[in-house]
Parts: structure tokens; C-alpha cells; sequence
């Protein structure tokens, strides 16, 4: 093992920047391998490629058409926080699923210089259904990754207040020829009830599912767990019967119901399906809100001081079948896992989107994760789901809840599953945890190691 590391130090003694870089010392630093969570984890830590994300905020999620935003303009949800120089941003991605899309484009760049960005920082929209968020965050990173600029803001805003789901137009006749194609048209609910009915997941698992994420959330937000992930929103309340507008400050989720119990919830009927087990109350709530995540090259945090929340690792989307849309998270957390290099057990918390509660305790059972692990300040059934936001605030739970966590907590997913069949998923390390392992299991072979190290 000794011939190993000092083999490290030469190595490491070229890769040293001249005098005349940035001060990447305390970065560059001989070990033994400690990525025994997995032999095939390649750390990249040291180098200042890496893509970091130095901030991740939100709003909160208000309920739509009730909630604190139902008079808000979605651009007046969207004002991304930055602790850079604005014109140091190369691009701003946004991701937004039901506005129109030339729209909603425009309404992202006003938004933009509502937050004082100037002309010079271009920004777009993407739409990959309710991952969009997440996905905004990976285009960003993923053009870091290729030098197409240093500094990107991936984000997400929706407001279901003000574009409800619907389909605008008519539906090409050829659908019927394709059952798939019939497929992506089902109505969200009943991909869930085809979830519940082919895998045999419970009315009471549901129920329970849902009044976990209330319990959980409601914890969260009396402990103040949310503070540093939500920024506050000042805006109105427009009384429908006066006309009069009230000047307020959102800084909770209202969605939150700490009382939830499996009583009140079994007397709630089935919206899909008469004899079905999905209903409002162990499905995602419909909300308004917006994140965004400040990524930037890990050479550029460290020249410019600004402390690390985490990583981004890697980022997968798969596609399932459409009639059971839900099992997405099932089938992308594996992929994103695989492409880092890790498994399932090096994962410390998962933040995967509670679109139905159907769908969430599925994929829970199907890979066989720790409820303790999971969601563990709640998730959509309690928290909501602006669609095309639910990916940026994700991320936003995730890197905050694990540098609470500090050393014993490393690796974290964010994941979901999309509307016409499909899932996505992306791992992250936590900032401050590249170099000190702790959660490592141990390796009974050594066949990968180096030949020096038996």
C-alpha cells in the first residue's frame, strides 16, 4: 500500500498547477483509496473540473387556486438568487411543463431582469414533464461539463393557478392505431390505479404513505428544517368578493397538514376509478412554486471562496411504458446509480418525487430502500408538486438535508417518474464529503486494487 501512495504524491506532484494558477493545494493530496462504498467509484474530487453546485433555494409551494400564490404572477415566482456576479452567468435554464411555451420563454427572461440579470445572459426553457427542473439542472451541468461556460443557473417554475392541466387541440386520429401512443393520453390518476392494481399495492399502504409524508413535513417545517432552502416571498392576496389586495410574505408551504391520519384519509373515495384506491388525499398535491440551482466549475468555487453544498455526479432518464408511468424511479435510480460508479446501498437519502402515493411505495418496495432513508422530510403529498419546480426543489431538499447530516451522509438521489412513461434520475455527493469517507462498506476483495496495495 505504501508503494501506491507514494506513487500518488508523483503523480499528483505533475498534475500541480504552476504557482502562477489557482491554489489547488489543499485539493491535491496523497491517500489511500478510501471509495470503498464501491470499487468502481472513481473520485474526482481533486480536480477542478468537477461540477458543483454552490446554491440551491426555492419558494414555497403554495396550493393552486387556494394558496398563498393563487394571485401571483408565475414571473414573480421566478427570481433566481445568485452569490456571483449576475454577468458572470452563462446561462439560465428553466424548466416549465404547462404554460405556453413561447410564453412561458418570455416570462423566464423577464423574470430574469425582474432579478437584475443584465441583456447579456441568455436563458430558455425545457420541458421533460415533471422532471423538468432536474432536467434544467443537468442541461446546465451537462454544458459546464463540456466548456461551453463556467457559471449556469438550472431552475423550475410552474404555476398551476394560472395553467391548469389540459390538452389544447385536437388529437391526431393515428392514435388509435398505437396502443402506446393511447397510452400517453391516459389521465395521470389512472396510470396510478394501474400501478396499485398490477403490483398489488394497497388502499392502507397508500394511506399510510400519504400521512408519513404529512408527519414527516410537518416535522420539518416546526424544527425549521426548510429555512435554509426557501426563500421568502413577498406578494398579494386578492379577496375575490372585494377586489381588495393584501400585501403579504409567503415563507411556509401550505399544504402541509400535520393532523393527516389513515381515518380521515379511508374516508376519502377513489377520483379515478370507482372501485379504484387512488384519491386526493394519497396523490401529489397541485401547487404553484419555483427553485433554482447555482452550479459552477469546482476550479471557479474554490477561486472565488464560496463554500460547496455538493456535487453533481451523474444524471439518467429512461423510459418505461406509459400505461403504468409511475414505475419510472424504479428503473432510472438504478441507471443514474450504475453511471456514478456506485449501487443502491451507497446511497444515503433519496429524494423521489411522491406523485402518487401508488407509484412511491412501489418503487420503494421494488428496490427494496430504507423508509428512513427516503423523503425524509416529507415529499409532494404533503410538500406539492408544481410540476416543471419539483426537480429544482428536490435538489434543493436533497444537498440541504445532507449537509445537515455532515460525514454521515455522502451520496444522495433526487429522482422521479414523467407523464407518458418515463423516469429520471441524478446523483449527488455531498460538498464538504469528497475527501473523508465514512459510510464505506468493506471490500472483501482487492482484485481491483493495484497490485502494489496487496
Amino acid at each position: 500500500m505504501e508503494k501506491a501512495i507514494n506513487r500518488q504524491r508523483v503523480l499528483l506532484d505533475h498534475l500541480r498547477p504552476s504557482p502562477s494558477s489557482h491554489n489547488f493545494e489543499s485539493a491535491l493530496s496523497a491517500s489511500a483509496c478510501l471509495s470503498g462504498d464501491s470499487a468502481a467509484y472513481q473520485r474526482t474530487s481533486a480536480f477542478g473540473d468537477d461540477v458543483v453546485i454552490v446554491a440551491a433555494y426555492r419558494t414555497p409551494l403554495c396550493k393552486s387556486k387556494r394558496g398563498g400564490f393563487k394571485d401571483t404572477h408565475a414571473d414573480d415566482l421566478l427570481a433566481p438568487k445568485t452569490n456571483v456576479d449576475p454577468r458572470e452567468v452563462g446561462d439560465i435554464v428553466v424548466g416549465s411543463v404547462l404554460a405556453p411555451g413561447s410564453q412561458r420563454a418570455s416570462e423566464c427572461r423577464m423574470a430574469a431582469f425582474y432579478a437584475g440579470f443584465p441583456e447579456t445572459v441568455p436563458i430558455r426553457t425545457v420541458n421533460r414533464q415533471c422532471s423538468s427542473g432536474l432536467q434544467a439542472v443537468a442541461d446546465v451541468a451537462a454544458s459546464i461539463k463540456a466548456g461551453f461556460y463556467e457559471i449556469g443557473i438550472g431552475a423550475g417554475l410552474e404555476s398551476m393557478t394560472i395553467n391548469p392541466m389540459a390538452w389544447d387541440g385536437d388529437v391526431n386520429p393515428k392514435v388509435k392505431d398505437f396502443q402506446k401512443a393511447q397510452d400517453c393520453l391516459l389521465p395521470m390518476g389512472v396510470t396510478s390505479e394501474n400501478v396499485a392494481h398490477r403490483f398489488g399495492v394497497t388502499r392502507q399502504e397508500q394511506d399510510q404513505a400519504a400521512v408519513d409524508s404529512h408527519r414527516k413535513a410537518a416535522a420539518a417545517t416546526a424544527s425549521g428544517r426548510f429555512k435554509d432552502e426557501i426563500i421568502p416571498v413577498p406578494t398579494k392576496i386578492v379577496d375575490p368578493k372585494t377586489g381588495d389586495e393584501k400585501p403579504i410574505v409567503i415563507s411556509v408551504d401550505d399544504g402541509i397538514r400535520p393532523n393527516a391520519s389513515l381515518t380521515e384519509l379511508g374516508k376519502l373515495k377513489p377520483v379515478f376509478k370507482k372501485d379504484g384506491t387512488t384519491t386526493a388525499g394519497n396523490s401529489s398535491q397541485v401547487s404553484d412554486g419555483a427553485g433554482a440551482v447555482l452550479l459552477m466549475k469546482r476550479s471557479v468555487a474554490m477561486h472565488k471562496g464560496l463554500p460547496i453544498l455538493g456535487v453533481f455526479r451523474t444524471f439518467a432518464a429512461v423510459g418505461v411504458d406509459p400505461a403504468i408511468m409511475g414505475i419510472g424511479p424504479a428503473v432510472a435510480i438504478p441507471a443514474a446509480v450504475k453511471a456514478a460508479g456506485l449501487e443502491l446501498e451507497d446511497i444515503d437519502l433519496f429524494e423521489i418525487n411522491e406523485a402518487f402515493a401508488s407509484q412511491f411505495v412501489y418503487c420503494r418496495k421494488k428496490l427494496e430502500l430504507d423508509s428512513h432513508r427516503i423523503n425524509v422530510n416529507g415529499g409532494a403529498m404533503a410538500i406539492g408538486h408544481p410540476l416543471g419546480a419539483t426537480g429544482a426543489r428536490c435538489v434543493a431538499t436533497l444537498l440541504h438535508e445532507m449537509k445537515r447530516r455532515g460525514r454521515d451522509c455522502r451520496f444522495g438521489v433526487v429522482s422521479m417518474c414523467i407523464g407518458t412513461g418515463m423516469g429520471a434520475a441524478a446523483v449527488f455527493e455531498r460538498g464538504d464529503g469528497c475527501d473523508e469517507l465514512c459510510n464505506g462498506r468493506k471490500v472483501e476483495s482487492n482484485n481491483l486494487l493495484s497490485k502494489d496495495s496487496r
